[in-house]
């Protein structure tokens, strides 16, 4: 993957000023605290193929700030709930988390979030008026803005391959059950958006509290089922890139991943409406380092942390200092033609955000998705090997009936 990376002057200043003279770089040395950050798969900057590292980046810049050795130890999940179900067993302690909005406001609720302190998060200024701060518009997780510092956001559209894909049936969710395409279609493998794909495609709120809309869409993702390849979260990259499948429902920031590595692949958000998401920092309530974690997510708010996350990443960023950036909409130009745009499309497209289900609606949609999942068409194929089974069984027994009576017979 070709990435650049963002003022490596500066980053490399930002480490050695401090022994400089702004401050000693004979730091007494003591014990090592570890970090532990849980963020979703591919999305900081990490050291590959020539980006910058921002875990080890941070490690320096705290260790010459206040003299405590701090070891980042990051580890990955594949979607909002695999992470929540984690947390919520109490068989493990992260410092720093990255849900999204919804999962966020559940979160809130269950009080299982730590009030941040913004006093360790001066940066926070850089967030853009949208997302953080009075009449907000993408404050709705968090209105409040207690327990979360927008990181990245975006909105989910079709991934489809030009070479397999017909141009005239492009524009609209109904490409995902256009049986056309039967066995080269990829659904989401989480349920809420996997059923917001059905509930935008026919109209229906994704946040309904009625029990048959939800059925509706039920449905819908029961008819779609024959013709899928099947369900995938990170596994979507391999497949679409390598040209196994044709069609995917995904996420903006990763189809320009997916595209430079497969350039006959293209992108569009439906007509008949999307999800726009927001990805923020946590602390959870059980964190052991939340002052350290705070000065993680004020780093992560300085520029050349949050340039090289968004250009490592392709999400679009609510942080000012990298959306005003010119080298940074150049270099997401020089992605695709139009990238920059594609990202920040949020004016030209019919959008809502999924919010906290209840107690009861959560239960609802498990079971949905339980029966989804677990509902497997039983056909002709299944029919003709269960009659051989039984057969060879009725055979098998026969054949042990006859030699038991030569045996008694003998």
């Amino acid at each position: 993957m070709k990435k650049r990376v963002f003022s490596l002057l500066l980053a490399i200043l930002l480490v050695i000023l401090p022994c400089m003279g702004l401050t000693s770089c004979d730091k007494e040395g003591g014990r090592t605290v570890t970090l532990y950050v849980y963020n979703w798969g591919e999305y900081i900057s990490d050291g590959s193929e020539g980006t910058l590292d921002v875990n080890r980046m941070f490690e320096e810049w705290y260790y010459e700030t206040y003299g405590v050795k701090v070891q980042v130890n990051y580890s990955t999940y594949s979607s909002n709930e695999s992470m929540y179900a984690k947390l919520s067993s109490g068989s493990v302690n992260y410092d720093v988390i990255v849900p999204s909005d919804y999962m966020i406001e559940r979160m809130i609720a269950e009080d299982m979030l730590a009030e941040l302190n913004f006093d360790n998060i001066p940066h926070i200024g850089n967030i853009h008026s949208d997302f953080f701060g009075e009449g907000a518009q993408y404050d709705y997780y968090d209105p409040d803005n207690k327990y979360a510092v927008p990181y990245m956001y975006g909105m989910i559209g079709i991934i489809y391959n030009t070479t397999m894909v017909d141009e005239a049936d492009i524009g609209s969710w109904d490409l995902m059950w256009n049986e056309k395409y039967k066995g080269n279609i990829l659904q989401f493998n989480n349920s809420r958006d996997a059923f917001g794909t059905a509930q935008y495609f026919k109209g229906l709120d994704v946040n309904s509290n009625n029990k048959a809309e939800w059925r509706e869409a039920l449905a819908l993702l029961k008819d779609q089922k024959p013709i899928l390849q099947g369900y995938v979260m990170d596994e979507i990259f391999n497949k679409m890139e390598n040209g196994s499948a044709a069609i995917a429902a995904y996420y903006a920031g990763d189809f320009l991943t997916m595209y430079e590595n497969n350039e006959e692949l293209e992108f569009f958000y439906p007509a008949e409406g999307t999800n726009l998401y927001v990805d923020a920092m946590c602390i959870p309530k059980s964190s052991q380092n939340k002052e350290i974690a705070e000065r993680y997510i004020d780093f992560m708010l300085t520029e050349v942390p949050a340039v090289a996350n968004a250009e490592y990443t392709y999400y679009a960023s609510p942080n000012t200092v990298v959306r005003d950036n010119e080298e940074y909409k150049e270099y997401m130009d020089s992605i695709k033609e139009g990238g920059y745009d594609l990202m920040y499309a949020t004016d030209t497209v019919e959008t809502s955000s999924y919010k906290n289900l209840g107690g009861d609606q959560l239960i609802m949609l498990n079971e949905l998705w339980e029966e989804l999942k677990s509902d497997i068409e039983v056909g002709l194929p299944i029919y003709v090997l269960c009659g051989v089974i039984l057969i060879i069984l009725i055979g098998g027994g026969v054949f042990l009936g006859v030699r038991k009576k030569i045996r008694d017979k003998y």
